[in-house]
């Protein structure tokens, strides 16, 4: 075959286009992240603060990228963002994940990221004659994040079947109002408020039972039969195959921050509160932090007791063989 003047330059272009993988072709510059309130979101929050992602991604080859850093009241509203790319890290609840993950295995592939953390979730309440779940009656008003879909509520119904029997995981949920974590702690150690009883996270949890009058009427780890993730990160498959680097970029980081946490917690606090501007110190939460049931880890825990309700009451159409089918493979292994 004679070649041209031209034909050695375009047949050699051909080749070199033809064996670039993914990895080498031009990946995202501007990478958008999630987070929800509370100290559950310390890895990211260590993220942010010490740039670990924009480090790891120069170290990776990716120059210099932007990370945007959004803020929201609860994970469907961040399941709306990243559906339409607004987002390409979300994070929150096990239950918005899930709901996620299962409307979409059979087209944009919602996986996980990294587990974020195992912690307990406590449902909270001023009125003294609220003891157990069964004794909330059609007066009282429960506060979280998102009514049904968030983890707090998908809790509340699987402590409601067991409280009330079968067929009965709906029959508080007459009495929830989403509320993000702080108004609903506002709303709860006002007094005043209709809203007495909140299911929440710490560290709002713990500061309100720090307050006179608020006592614990529910414990998701009792729920679970013991500890189970509370926070997950997740992105969507297409984003990840386009842009492997930015992926792996983004995991290296994230295990960065939870060393970060796990090796100085009382450095972890500190960081909290100035990036918060809490009033409460930094040994309220460097307390919280050395709590044996809090746990700042990469691995899923008991996140199949939850897929397993939610499939059984008909909340989600399509179940995982097992939870490594809901996460990328850095998880898996």
């Amino acid at each position: 075959m004679k070649l041209g003047k031209l034909g050695l330059p375009l047949l050699l272009g051909a080749s070199l286009l033809a064996g670039s993988s993914p990895s080498a072709m031009a990946e995202i510059k501007v990478v958008s992240i999630a987070q929800q309130y509370g100290i559950s979101y310390l890895p990211l929050m260590v993220m942010q603060e010490q740039h670990l992602l924009r480090k790891e991604a120069k170290a990776a080859g990716l120059g210099d990228i932007e990370v945007k850093w959004a803020k929201f009241a609860g994970g469907n509203v961040m399941n709306d963002a990243i559906l339409s790319g607004d987002l390409q890290f979300a994070s929150g609840g096990v239950g918005p994940f899930v709901t996620l993950w299962s409307k979409t295995v059979k087209n944009v592939g919602v996986k996980g990221v990294s587990a974020m953390n195992s912690m307990p979730l406590l449902l909270t309440t001023r009125n003294p004659n609220v003891k157990t779940i069964k004794d909330f009656t059609s007066k009282d008003r429960i506060a979280l994040p998102a009514v049904k879909v968030s983890i707090q509520a998908i809790t509340l119904q699987m402590a409601a079947e067991k409280a009330f029997g079968p067929g009965q995981q709906n029959k508080l949920d007459a009495l929830t109002v989403t509320q993000s974590h702080p108004d609903g702690m506002a709303a709860l150690l006002s007094g005043s408020s209709e809203i007495d009883s909140h299911f929440t996270s710490p560290p709002y949890q713990y500061i309100e039972l720090s307050k006179p009058g608020i006592h614990t009427v529910l414990n998701s780890y009792d729920v679970t039969g013991g500890p189970h993730t509370f926070n997950i990160v997740w992105t969507t498959t297409k984003f990840a195959n386009a842009n492997p680097k930015t992926y792996a970029a983004f995991v290296k980081a994230f295990d960065e921050a939870i060393a970060f946490i796990n090796h100085d917690k009382k450095a972890a606090a500190a960081l909290y509160v100035k990036v918060t501007k809490s009033k409460e110190p930094v040994e309220f939460f460097e307390k919280i932090l050395n709590d044996p049931n809090v746990e700042f880890t990469t691995t899923p825990k008991n996140v199949m007791k939850y897929v397993d309700f939610m499939y059984r009451i008909g909340f989600i159409k399509v179940k995982p063989a097992s939870w490594k089918d809901m996460f990328f493979p850095n998880v898996q292994n």
